[in-house]
């Protein structure tokens, strides 16, 4: 295998996929980048063995080949090249890579070609197309509620489902839960529903392009089988496990009604949360104090100190206190697109309730801390 390729292309390419590449297997392989040069391209490959990811790269193809490279290392050196064009040439005898660029040459070992396992192919039983930009704004609205417990691994997802005209992500780690329906605007031909690992979802949202022209035309391709996903994107393919078992029915969480409902100024509210909560250290609450036509948002941690802030709402009704955990409260008011929000209160001991005050079908749910008077 020999292949020429701009340096800036080829960093580029591996510093996307090289973050799938395995920090923690006993299989050497698995912590490295496969090299594949065809006749027809080059595809740069890593896998941890429950996401994998296919990204093209731009290259002159001298000699057909694959090779399995320490994804970290090589990373590092391309990096560090110092010329705009690199070549990388497979040396057999040696068990190396010869990486040249200017006039720097390197010989890095290759692992076990063998035992880097093949990689899903683009598409499923079931294959749909959805319009990118929606499909990763959803994802980036609901991510956060996704559990890291692994001895949990339902809730390490996120239940995507489409159909119709409307797709819904779901995701919760117990003390709170995001739903984000977003409507589209045409009719998908075909549906589907799928607990999807939120990790492999938040590498979808970058290998998405956003901001650019035409980006919101994008379509990624979701095939689905029976306890796999692909998702084909740009040349790039990322494919997942699915996650087994049942995922909570979020419609059993949601109260059916509330005591209290509030429309606050998003960014207002957001800005002071985060200000108190710099206050609220080593497990310690924020506080939520309501009176008349007023909350007073306050933290305090032992020996380091307080804060306090108030702001006016339309609150009526008897004063009380609510506590929440302050990165999850965050984490609610920033997932809110910008403009006013709805702030649903039921007591002290219920959870509460964030939603987009312009009906963009975004919900957060957010379990309250019992507070030590």
């Amino acid at each position: 295998m020999k292949i020429t390729c701009s340096s800036a292309e080829l960093l580029a390419q591996l510093q996307t996929v090289a973050r799938v590449a395995s920090t923690r297997s006993a299989v050497q392989a698995l912590s490295g980048v496969q090299v594949a040069a065809e006749a027809d391209g080059v595809e740069l490959r890593a896998t941890d063995m429950e996401v994998a990811l296919r990204v093209p790269l731009a290259a002159q193809v001298e000699r057909p080949g694959s090779t399995v490279l320490p994804a970290r290392l090589t990373l590092d050196v391309v990096r560090a090249l110092p010329a705009s064009e690199v070549s990388l040439e497979l040396r057999p005898a040696d068990q190396d890579v010869e990486i040249k660029s200017g006039s720097a040459t390197f010989h890095i070992r290759t692992l076990r070609a063998e035992d880097f396992p093949p990689l899903p192919e683009p598409g499923g039983d079931t294959t749909v197309e959805v319009p990118a930009a929606a499909f990763v704004e959803t994802i980036t609205r609901v991510a956060r509620s996704a559990s890291r417990d692994e001895t949990r691994p339902i809730l390490t997802g996120i239940l995507v489902s489409a159909s119709g005209r409307e797709l819904r992500m779901v995701a919760t780690d117990s003390y709170r839960l995001s739903v984000k329906e977003t409507p589209l605007d045409r009719e998908l031909a075909g549906s589907f529903e799928a607990n999807v690992p939120a990790r492999a979802l938040q590498e979808l949202v970058r290998l998405v392009p956003q901001g650019g022209e035409g980006d919101d035309d994008a379509v990624l391709t979701v095939g689905v089988r029976a306890n796999q996903i692909v998702f084909e994107i740009g040349g790039a393919v990322l494919s997942s496990r699915l996650i087994d078992g049942q995922f909570p029915n979020f419609r059993q969480l949601l109260p059916d009604s509330y005591e209290h409902e509030l429309r606050i100024n998003g960014e207002e509210f957001t800005d002071v949360v985060r200000r108190i909560s710099l206050l609220a250290q080593k497990n310690a609450p924020l506080r939520l104090a309501f009176r008349e036509g007023e909350v007073t948002v306050s933290a305090q941690t032992p020996d380091v100190g307080e804060a306090s802030e108030t702001l006016p709402v339309a609150f009526s009704g008897e004063p009380f206190e609510i506590g929440f955990n302050p990165e999850f409260l965050r984490d609610g008011l920033e997932s809110v697109d910008s403009g006013d929000l709805i702030l649903k209160l039921i007591s002290p001991l219920r959870p509460g309730l964030i939603e987009s005050a312009d009906g963009s079908g975004f919900l957060y749910l957010i379990m309250p801390i019992r507070l030590n008077v």
